[in-house]
C-alpha cells in the first residue's frame, strides 16, 4: 500500500468524496480478504465478516484524526480488533445460546423449566385441600388441636407431650388413631 496515496484518499473522503471512498476501500480489499479467510464466527458467513470490516474501515475514516498521518495502521488494528471482539463475544455467548444449549430429545417438554403450575395440579390441590377440610371436620377438638400442632405447625409429638404434660406414648397414640380415622373418612369419599 502506498501510504501516501491512502492518507490523500482519506483526506478527500472525509469531504465526502464517494470516488475516494471506493478507491479506499479497493486498497483496503486484500487485507479484509486475508481477515476472512482466516477468520471463523458460527452463523456469520464470509460476506458477513467483509461487511464487517468495511463497516469498522468507515468508522474509522469518520473518527480519524487527518494530523496523524497514519490511517492505514489505525484502520489495520481497528478492524482485526473488531473481529476479535466478534469472536470474543460469540464465544462468551455460545455456552448460553445456540445449539450447545438446546438438547433435542423425545422428551423435549421434560427439559423445559415452567415455573407455571399447570391446571391440572390446581385442580388436584384444590380438591385435596377440600377433602382435607372435610374430613379435619370430623375429628373432636382435641384430635384437631393435636393434627394442626404436630403437622401444621411443624412441631414434634414430644413437644406436644410436654406442652400439654401428657405422655408422649399417648400422644403417638391418639396421632396414630386421628390419622387413621382421617384416612378412612378420605378413603371413603374416594
Amino acid at each position: 500500500m502506498d501510504y501516501e496515496y491512502i492518507e490523500d484518499l482519506v483526506s478527500k473522503a472525509k469531504t465526502n468524496d464517494e470516488c475516494s471512498k471506493e478507491k479506499l476501500a479497493q486498497e483496503f480489499r486484500p487485507l479484509i480478504i486475508n481477515i476472512c479467510k482466516r477468520t471463523f464466527i458460527h452463523g456469520y458467513d464470509k460476506n458477513d465478516i467483509q461487511n464487517e470490516c468495511y463497516k469498522t474501515l468507515f468508522k474509522c475514516l469518520l473518527m480519524y484524526n487527518l494530523q496523524n498521518h497514519r490511517f492505514v495502521s489505525y484502520a489495520t488494528n481497528a478492524i482485526k480488533n473488531n473481529i476479535n471482539d466478534l469472536i470474543r463475544k460469540f464465544k462468551n455467548r455460545s455456552s448460553f445460546e445456540g445449539q450447545e444449549v438446546l438438547c433435542l430429545s423425545d422428551n423435549l417438554e421434560q427439559n423445559l423449566v415452567s415455573n407455571e403450575e399447570n391446571l391440572e395440579d390446581i385442580l388436584c390441590n384444590k380438591c385435596d385441600y377440600e377433602s382435607l377440610k372435610l374430613a379435619l371436620s370430623i375429628l373432636n377438638d382435641e384430635e384437631k388441636e393435636l393434627i394442626y400442632f404436630i403437622f401444621l405447625k411443624n412441631n414434634s409429638a414430644a413437644s406436644y407431650s410436654s406442652l400439654k404434660n401428657i405422655p408422649y406414648t399417648t400422644i403417638i397414640r391418639r396421632k396414630k388413631a386421628s390419622l387413621a380415622k382421617l384416612n378412612r373418612y378420605i378413603a371413603k369419599c374416594l
